[in-house]
């Protein structure tokens, strides 16, 4: 190696940690003796294996197994926390702001000699009246306990009260998005909730209403148009709505209004329809392709830009295993820790001169759960249902969810909740933990529930 070469690894996702993870052990005695100097700037100081917020949202899972903290496993990184609001790569800087900027420091420049642009994604949004006050997102693990807490917070009031009205919104749950995410969560809750009823005296599983929204004509594409049958009919078969080419055009007011006509009193709307490129992405002097993604090549680094690698949400990458021409690997984890460990393979190949591996991956299949031992999957083209799906579903994340520390206490979670019984307690007030002593020492009381800062709701 010629000269100090400093990474900046921009995102601590699946792409942003596995890359990181392997720079650092492929290119062990070259950060030893101070050749190389690897930084990840991340909005957060923790990776979240998001396959696992469904059972972390149901109560299966602890919430701090469902995040790998990056400071224990990238010992030999420097783990930055902040976002990367710019990037000039024509002259090796990028622009972030940290926790230190909010309290009023200066906005850092850090100079860098290759850059691994992995962003990840963000929701995608339509402009619905109402989503922005009154939508719950189901992409981090703090967006997934909340919605927990938020349900058995509906149930509480609807137990509570005898206004039929409050008692009918409290107990419709509307998920949008017929996609991993929306049908997973779904099937959790529902398992969760159902479950929790009967600790209640006067809230029965059929008194509460479920429905899934999805636009399209199908759910869960990525298991085949057979298994998303399947999977329709099992979710019906639980009384819950699945409400096929059908879009949610308002929330306002605490009432969804579907495109069929359909008007919903609820207080919860779920919204899972998609992602979209990070901003970030924007505003950089990289190349984009029409959807807002890197242009990147096979090798993974971004077409036409020298010292600059992608991989991931962000990246459009192409897949040479397709039949046709033009087509690019589906963002999804799956392709993204594949692609990250070509990526850190292909910097540790330039920055030794040697030449760069080309990604190539076919899509083995899918798996998806819809509740406690209720799943469907499709794997090297067989198809799975019900309870060898389930299984195969957490045998195949347990074995990709990172570290072996994880591994032992996802497991020993699992083979817990097996033996007793299911938490079913709410703690919202964990979300604002200082909202009793602000009352206490003079603070206002909240005007209306939603200003309840001790609640979810």
């Amino acid at each position: 190696m010629k000269e100090r070469a400093r990474i900046l690894v921009v995102g601590g996702g699946y792409v942003g940690m596995y890359t990181a993870l392997r720079l650092q052990r492929k290119l062990k005695q070259e950060i030893r003796r101070g050749d190389v100097d690897i930084t990840v700037v991340t909005p957060d100081p923790y990776m979240t294996y998001q396959p696992f917020l469904p059972e972390a949202a149901a109560g299966s899972i602890s919430p701090r197994h469902v995040v790998v903290p990056l400071r224990r496993v990238l010992p030999r990184c420097h783990v930055v926390v902040g976002e990367v609001t710019s990037i000039d790569h024509a002259a090796r800087t990028a622009t972030l702001t940290t926790l230190a900027t909010e309290e009023g420091g200066p906005v850092e420049q850090l100079a860098y000699d290759e850059l691994v642009l992995a962003p990840g994604s963000i929701s995608r949004t339509l402009p619905v009246p109402g989503l922005a006050e009154y939508g719950i997102g189901f992409k981090t693990v703090e967006e997934a306990i909340g919605l927990r807490n938020h349900v058995i917070e509906q149930m509480d009031i609807a137990s509570s009260t005898r206004d039929p009205a409050i008692r009918d919104a409290a107990l419709t749950f509307v998920f949008v998005g017929g996609g991993y995410a929306g049908v997973e969560a779904l099937g959790e809750l529902e398992d969760m909730a159902r479950y929790a009823a009967r600790y209640y005296h006067n809230v029965q599983p059929e008194d509460m209403k479920w429905i899934l929204v999805e636009a399209s004509d199908r759910i869960l594409p990525e298991v085949g148009e057979e298994m998303g049958r399947y999977t329709v009919t099992q979710l019906r078969r639980r009384n819950i709505q699945v409400l096929l080419e059908t879009r949610l055009e308002s929330c306002a007011d605490r009432v969804a209004v579907l495109s069929d006509g359909q008007r919903l009193p609820t207080r919860t709307v779920v919204w899972t329809a998609g992602v979209r490129p990070h901003p970030l992405l924007a505003a950089t002097d990289l190349p984009l392709t029409e959807r807002g993604r890197l242009d990147c090549t096979a090798e993974l680094t971004i077409d036409g830009v020298d010292h600059a690698w992608a991989a991931g949400d962000a990246a459009a990458v192409p897949d040479v295993t397709a039949d046709r021409p033009g087509a690019h690997t589906a963002p999804n984890a799956q392709h993204a820790v594949r692609q990250a460990k070509v990526l850190a393979d292909n910097i540790a190949h330039a920055l030794r001169d040697q030449p760069l591996q080309t990604y190539a991956h076919a899509y083995v299949g899918s798996v998806a759960s819809l509740g406690l031992h209720k799943g469907v999957a499709q794997v090297y083209g067989r198809k799975l249902k019900g309870y060898p799906a389930w299984f195969m579903h957490r045998v195949y994340h347990l074995s990709r969810v990172p570290t072996f520390n994880r591994k032992a206490r996802v497991l020993a979670e699992w083979t817990l909740a097996g033996l007793f019984k299911r938490e079913i307690v709410s703690l919202g007030s964990l979300e604002h933990p200082r909202a009793e002593f602000e009352l206490a020492a003079g603070g206002k009381p909240p005007h209306s529930p939603s200003d309840n800062p001790k609640g979810s709701s």
